[in-house]
């Protein structure tokens, strides 16, 4: 049995510190964002000041990027962690940067302009017409709804979205990224880091960001998540094995993600995340058949272990309700705060911890956020896993929830691609 601290500032990581304590180990919970507080209630051992647990702690679990620094200092004082480094958080916060280690390391990276201001973007995209993506820089990035993929070839969308954005936001978005745009398919391949190596097999996987079928609506971050586990040599050989060693020269522990464009002229990386991903872990959890407990121990203590992983695929849906995406407490008070979370029969297999809690033996609604559950569903073939995943998503009742319903049918097209382009085994 080993003792875990799980330090989230946003109620990220309860799934996986449920199931590490469910395989019998200790666990403490801290969250710091006030609204997010009485999520996981009832599920995990929750604290108040997760500075003053790090003596009982045996390993510290830091969800998300920004710890790097605090990372980086209990590593020195012995601890064994699993979370950023400074140098992994500003890979990820700092786009530019990030473009610039890709480029060091060997990968190619797409042509990009950083600007301050929106006037000399808006000038920029008039004299060279053509089709962009827009990305905010730094805490702006988590906005998702913020990003821009322009739709036309001569680039009007994107002066008229700058233009917008320039009378809407231009408080919230200091500084932004506008990259060229290339057509093939999203695909990402990340694996976990030990401190040294990254360890085998990587996972591949195809987001779903935006809030309705076909890719329409609002971008979400996700709203759900198709991938296999496998040792896709090509692939990773060409993209995460060249981050090996800068990432061993900051000590980064965790997960290791870079989202890419494929097409049949290559590989076109787009950006890391070096942190755990959302919904990625609940559903990577679905495909785990390692021990989380003794695989996290051994991931922070830089100890050589390996990943065992069922063979197929899984597909992960997110269960939302208002106001997903969007951050409207008085609307989630309205449509959501407290409502039950019900399951038509015995609590199925393949459900995840989202913004909920346990009240008197009940699920029910937690936070503000209206980020419900997370189901998943794994099987031999994609839509054997889509089956699974969509079977328990249907034994279940929130009211006003709502889900995609296309998570992994993207996979006989672009399957048949990266085949084709022989990245796949």
């Amino acid at each position: 049995m080993t003792r875990f601290l799980f330090v989230s500032r946003h109620a990220l990581i309860h799934d996986l510190a449920w199931e590490v304590q469910k395989e019998g180990h200790e666990v403490k919970y801290w969250i710091q964002s006030k609204a997010d507080r009485d999520v996981a209630d009832g599920f995990v051992p929750k604290c108040d000041d997760w500075e003053k647990e790090t003596d009982w702690a045996e390993v510290v679990v830091f969800d998300d990027n920004d710890f790097g620094a605090a990372a980086e200092r209990w590593r020195k004082a012995g601890k064994p962690v699993v979370g950023g480094s400074t140098y992994a958080d500003r890979l990820e916060d700092d786009r530019d940067f990030g473009q610039e280690e890709m480029k060091a390391a060997g990968l190619p990276i797409l042509p990009k302009w950083d600007f301050d201001g929106f006037d000399p973007a808006i000038e920029f995209v008039k004299k060279n017409p053509e089709r962009y993506v827009v990305k905010p820089n730094g805490k702006a990035q988590n906005e998702k709804v913020l990003s821009f993929v322009g739709q036309e070839e001569d680039g009007r969308d994107i002066v008229t979205m700058l233009e917008r954005y320039r009378k809407a936001w231009s408080t919230k978005i200091k500084s932004f990224q506008i990259q060229k745009y290339v057509a093939g398919v999203e695909v990402a391949i990340g694996a976990f880091f030990n401190g040294r190596e990254f360890i085998l097999p990587a996972c591949v996987n195809f987001e779903h960001k935006r809030m309705f079928n076909d890719e329409i609506g609002p971008s979400t971050g996700e709203m759900g998540t198709s991938m296999f586990w496998s040792n896709v040599p090509a692939f990773f050989n060409a993209t995460l094995a060249k981050m090996r060693d800068r990432l061993a020269g900051s000590s980064y522990t965790g997960y290791f993600d870079l989202n890419c464009i494929v097409n049949s002229r290559g590989i076109h990386p787009l950006e890391f995340t070096s942190r755990f991903g959302y919904p990625t872990i609940n559903i990577q959890l679905e495909g785990m058949l390692s021990r989380r407990g003794e695989f996290l121990l051994a991931l922070a203590k830089g100890e050589p272990c390996a990943l065992r992983t069922k063979r197929g695929f899984q597909v992960g849906v997110v269960v939302a309700v208002p106001p997903f995406p969007f951050t409207d407490p008085d609307a989630f008070r309205k449509f959501s705060e407290g409502a039950a979370v019900i399951f038509k029969r015995e609590l199925p297999e393949g459900v995840h911890l989202g913004d909920v809690k346990m009240v008197d033996g009940e699920w029910t609604l937690a936070g503000n956020s209206g980020y419900a559950l997370i189901v998943t569903g794994s099987g031999p073939t994609m839509q054997d896993a889509r089956k699974e995943a969509y079977n328990r998503v249907k034994s279940i009742i929130i009211p006003n929830m709502f889900y995609r319903t296309d998570i992994g049918e993207r996979w006989a097209r672009d399957g048949d691609l990266l085949q084709t382009w022989g990245l796949l085994e």
